[in-house]
C-alpha cells in the first residue's frame, strides 16, 4: 500500500468534512448560539489535523490508486471524518463524552440513524443541521463526493468507488469517474431539494424541510424533533417522505436511463420489481394484520402507517410516525426480516441488499435444476445476463460474514447484560444501518444507556455495514498493506 498516497486523500477528506461545518457555524451565528464557539473550535482542530495528516504524508507524486489503496483510503476516511465529525457535539458540551459524541456521529456518516440524544428539540439549531449534514454527506458517500475532484488532483479512484459504492457490483455510468461521480451527486441534490420543497408546502419550515430532506435522501433518520415525523401529525407529509424514501432506496444508476427514455430497462430490472413487491406484499400484509387486530383504526391509516415504516426499514432510513413495538408479533417479526434484506444495490439504503437475495435464489434454483438435469448446462441469469461465478461467490460470502458478525456480536452485547432481543437487533439495526430496534432499543428509546463498550462495538458493526464488510475487514489483513 502506498501510505503517502492514502494519507494525502484522508487530509483532503477531513478538509471536506471540516469544510462542510461552515454552514452550520454561519447559522449558529445567524442565531446567536454558544454552538458557534464549538463549530469554530472544530473547524481549526479539523483543519490542523488534516494539515499534520499531510506533514506525515510528505511530498509524493501523483499516481495511480490500487486496490490496496482504495480500500485503505474507503476505511480510514470514514473513521476521520467520524472522528473528526464527532468534535462539534463533544465540544458544545451537548453530548456528554466523547464516547456518546463519535457513535453520534458515526451514526450520522453511516445513515443509521441510531441515537443518544432524548432531548433533541434543546439542541441549538446548529447542530440539528450538522446531524443532518452528516447524514447527507454520509449517503452518496464522501468518496464519491471526492472523485469528482481527485482526477484534478492527479489520483485515480476507480478502486476507491468500487469499495465505497454499496451493492454486489459497481460500474461507472459514464466513461469518466469523476463524471460518474458529478452526475450521482446532480441526482442526489435534486431529489433532496424536490423534496425539501414539497415538505415546505405541507407545512415545514424551511429548516425542517431541509433537514429532513437530507435525512430522507440519505436514507438516514434523523429528525428535527423528539418524536420524529410524527410531530408533524400530516398525511401529506407522510406520502411525501414515504416516496422519496422509495426512491432513495432504488439503485441510482436506474436514474441516468431516465434523460434517455429507456423506460422499459428500468421497468423491466429485476432489483427494483423484486424491491417493488418486497415493500408493496408486506405493507399489505401488516396492515391486514393490524386492520384485522384492531390496533389502528381507518383502511388509508391504516396502509399508510404500516407502509411508512416498511419504506422507513427496509430502506434503512428509520423514521417513526407510530411506536411499532407495540404492534403484533407478525408485524415486529416482519421489520426484523426487512432489516436484513434491505434496500436496493447501488442505493443510499443499508441491509444485505435485495439484489444479493436474487442472485443468491437464482444459484438455488439452478444447482435444484442441475439435480433433476446432471447433464443439463444450466445457467443462473439476472436481467438477461449471465450472473458470473464471482458474483455469486461474493453475494454468498458477505451474507456469511454478515450472519457471523450478526452472532458475534449479539453474543458480546448479551455479555454486558442485555436481553438478548434488544442486543440482537441492536447489532442487526446497526449492520444494516437502520437506526432502531426493537424492545429497549425500539422506536420510542435510544442508544444512551448502553454501556461504552457496547456502543464502540455497535460503532463498528455501523462502518462495517456501511462499508459492505468487507472494505472494512481487509484493514485488518497484514497483506493489505504490502506493497
Amino acid at each position: 500500500m502506498k501510505i503517502k498516497l492514502v494519507l494525502r486523500v484522508l487530509a483532503f477528506i477531513c478538509l471536506v468534512v471540516s469544510g462542510a461545518m461552515i454552514f452550520p457555524f454561519v447559522l449558529a451565528l445567524w442565531d446567536g448560539s454558544n454552538d458557534a464557539i464549538a463549530f469554530a473550535v472544530s473547524m481549526c482542530a479539523g483543519v490542523a489535523f488534516s494539515a499534520l495528516i499531510l506533514f506525515f504524508a510528505g511530498k509524493n507524486e501523483s499516481s495511480s490508486m490500487g486496490i490496496r489503496e482504495g480500500v485503505g483510503v474507503t476505511g480510514f476516511s470514514w473513521l476521520v471524518a467520524s472522528l473528526v465529525g464527532a468534535l462539534p457535539f463533544w465540544v458544545s458540551g451537548e453530548v456528554p463524552g466523547y464516547t456518546d459524541a463519535f457513535f453520534e456521529a458515526v451514526s450520522g456518516f453511516t445513515t443509521t440513524g441510531a441515537t443518544i440524544l432524548a432531548e433533541i428539540e434543546s439542541l441549538p439549531r446548529g447542530l440539528l443541521l450538522w446531524r443532518s449534514l452528516t447524514h447527507w454527506m454520509g449517503g452518496m458517500g464522501i468518496i464519491v463526493l471526492s472523485l469528482a475532484v481527485l482526477p484534478f488532483l492527479g489520483v485515480s479512484g476507480m478502486a476507491m468507488y468500487k469499495a465505497e459504492v454499496p451493492g454486489v457490483e459497481a460500474g461507472k455510468v459514464t466513461p469518466r469517474l469523476h463524471q460518474t461521480a458529478v452526475r450521482l451527486w446532480a441526482v442526489y441534490v435534486f431529489l433532496t431539494l424536490s423534496e425539501t420543497v414539497l415538505l415546505m408546502a405541507g407545512g415545514m419550515s424551511l429548516f425542517d424541510a431541509f433537514c429532513h430532506s437530507c435525512s430522507t435522501i440519505a436514507t438516514g433518520g434523523f429528525s428535527t424533533k423528539n418524536n420524529s415525523v410524527a410531530y408533524f401529525a400530516s398525511p401529506f407529509i407522510q406520502w411525501v417522505i414515504i416516496i422519496f424514501m422509495f426512491l432513495s432506496g432504488v439503485n441510482f444508476s436506474l436514474y441516468f436511463m431516465l434523460p434517455q427514455k429507456k423506460f422499459r430497462e428500468i421497468f423491466s430490472d429485476e432489483e427494483l420489481r423484486g424491491y417493488t413487491s418486497i415493500t408493496l406484499c408486506s405493507a399489505l400484509a401488516i396492515a391486514g394484520v393490524l386492520y384485522a387486530s384492531g390496533i389502528l383504526r381507518g383502511l388509508e391509516y391504516t396502509f399508510r402507517q404500516s407502509l411508512f415504516h416498511v419504506v422507513s426499514v427496509m430502506t434503512t432510513t428509520g423514521f417513526i410516525v407510530e411506536d411499532y413495538d407495540l404492534w403484533p408479533e407478525f408485524a415486529r417479526f416482519m421489520f426484523v426480516i426487512l432489516m436484513f434484506i434491505g434496500a436496493s444495490g447501488g442505493s443510499t439504503g443499508g441491509g444485505c441488499k435485495v439484489s444479493r437475495f436474487i442472485i443468491i435464489g437464482r444459484q438455488l434454483k439452478s444447482e435444484v435444476l442441475r439435480l433433476l438435469h446432471p447433464r443439463a448446462v444450466i445457467t443462473a441469469r439476472m436481467n438477461g445476463k449471465p450472473i458470473p461465478r464471482a458474483t455469486m461467490d461474493s453475494a454468498g460470502a458477505f451474507l456469511i460474514l454478515y450472519m457471523l458478525m450478526l452472532t458475534l456480536g449479539t453474543l458480546i452485547t448479551t455479555a454486558f447484560g442485555i436481553d438478548i432481543l434488544s442486543a440482537f437487533t441492536g447489532v442487526l439495526t446497526c449492520l444494516s444501518n437502520v437506526g432502531p430496534g426493537l424492545n429497549t432499543l425500539g422506536a420510542v428509546e435510544n442508544f444512551a444507556g448502553l454501556p461504552g463498550l457496547v456502543k464502540w462495538l455497535f460503532s463498528f458493526c455501523m462502518l462495517a455495514g456501511r462499508l459492505e464488510l468487507f472494505a472494512v475487514f481487509l484493514l485488518f489483513l497484514p497483506g493489505t498493506y504490502r506493497k
